[in-house]
């Protein structure tokens, strides 16, 4: 089947549609695509949980509340919008190792996209193990539209029948093309309609960062081959391409990793970057009480992961949802409110969502930037804004970590 590329921007309302120009990434009306909310059923300890989704947004919990939990589920999401669900599944052992134990036969997940002008977008899908493997037992993509009493439905599948609504048909058909059952029909069906579209690609470009490895061996500490990047990696191994680059093309953003290098180490001067054999780069940092530069194997955990953080918060091209798991490994206390500020700062050009054990770092935050996650009386995960607790009158008092740390909020061990 040939695969159309022109988008259209809205389901038709009379079996008419119309294209249109609009860049991708924006609404005809000049407004942002975004995911608004979430729920995941039996996912680990998530047996249902519903979360409004916000620009940034900071998990915070004891262990094993379901913070990793609720990025991993995102991720897995991820896959399954780029085609990469059965190996996300696989690394993870499988639905069934998933599950929430004894409480759920499936795994299913909704999201609705903030589409400005018109009703939100929502997306189900629903995973049931099958053997060794699993089955996508039930995927709709569907809008309400006014007027109308029955949403626009986009992809409307259940156990292998699929189907997605064709604009020559002006209905629901089933596909013509060998239909990978293992993967999900968003990641499959034509592009046809700018809205599933933008719901697909920021779904599809969800990235999750662990703690930066900084062992001796370690990609960040090592040379790196002179190319063009535009993230750091999640392993650092394209953080010196990726700041020379930045340093070449986007001035502006390379001197606001130099401004907050230089306001977290006071004698930091500037990086530079010697080419140690052809085709590759080192980096070392000049500091302004030592004549000799310090080059990457010698910097100290935390400020090597200080400067990755650094240095990804400034991307251009951060994806739509990023998420960060425990960002404060390794780095001194007093870095953690920068960081806070470096986040907030980025996170006017992605969806933010870090997981944390810092009251350091929750030191730094608004009551509207924090989800309290905790444990409910069955032993399952829940998820509360803390703007949606009764909390003024202790802030009034007390700093926001400290209302944590004394149990007024939930999430303490």
């Amino acid at each position: 089947m040939k695969i159309k590329t022109n988008l259209i921007d809205n389901p038709p309302e009379e079996g008419i549609a119309s294209v249109v120009q609009t860049p991708l990434g924006r609404s005809g009306k000049g407004g942002l695509y975004k995911i608004n909310r979430i729920q995941l059923t039996g996912f680990k300890r998530i047996l249902d949980l519903k979360l409004e989704i916000r620009p940034f947004m900071v998990l915070v919990g004891a262990n094993g509340v379901g913070k990793t939990s609720f990025l991993d589920a995102l991720s897995i999401l991820s896959a399954s919008a780029s085609g990469n669900l059965n190996a996300a599944l696989s690394g993870f052992g499988g639905v069934a190792n998933l599950l929430t134990r004894g409480r759920t036969e499936d795994l299913s997940f909704l999201v609705d996209m903030t589409v400005p002008g018109h009703e939100p977008l929502e997306y189900q899908l629903r995973l049931e193990p099958k053997g060794a493997g699993y089955s996508v037992s039930r995927e709709l993509l569907c809008q309400r539209r006014s007027g109308f009493p029955e949403p626009f439905k986009h992809i409307d599948s259940s156990y292998g029948d699929i189907k997605y609504y064709g604009t020559e048909e002006n209905r629901l058909v089933r596909p013509d093309w060998e239909h990978n059952p293992l993967e999900t029909s968003l990641s499959q069906v034509p592009k046809m309609f700018r809205q599933p579209e933008e719901l697909r690609r920021i779904l599809a470009t969800a990235t999750q960062y662990h703690v930066l490895d900084v062992g001796p061996r370690a990609p960040v500490k090592m040379p790196q081959p002179m190319k063009p990047a535009t993230l750091p990696g999640h392993d650092g191994a394209d953080l010196v391409p990726y700041l020379y680059t930045l340093r070449e093309a986007e001035r502006d953003r390379y001197a606001a990793v130099l401004d907050a290098l230089k306001t977290a180490f006071p004698y930091f001067d500037e990086l530079t970057f010697p080419p140690v054999a052809a085709g590759m780069l080192a980096m070392t940092w000049k500091d302004r009480k030592f004549s000799k530069p310090i080059y990457m194997n010698e910097l100290s955990e935390g400020t090597l992961r200080f400067l990755w953080l650094t240095a990804l918060l400034q991307s251009p091209r951060l994806s739509t949802i990023t998420m960060i798991d425990e960002p404060e490994v390794s780095l001194h206390p007093e870095l953690l409110s920068l960081l806070a500020d470096l986040m907030r700062e980025a996170s006017k050009r992605t969806q933010l969502i870090v997981a944390t054990h810092s009251d350091r770092f929750v030191r730094s935050l608004n009551p509207d930037e924090l989800v309290v996650m905790d444990l409910d009386d069955d032993g399952c995960a829940s998820a509360t804004w803390a703007d949606a607790m009764d909390i003024d009158r202790w802030l009034a008092e007390y700093s926001l970590d400290e209302v944590w740390r004394m149990g007024r909020m939930g999430g303490r061990p």
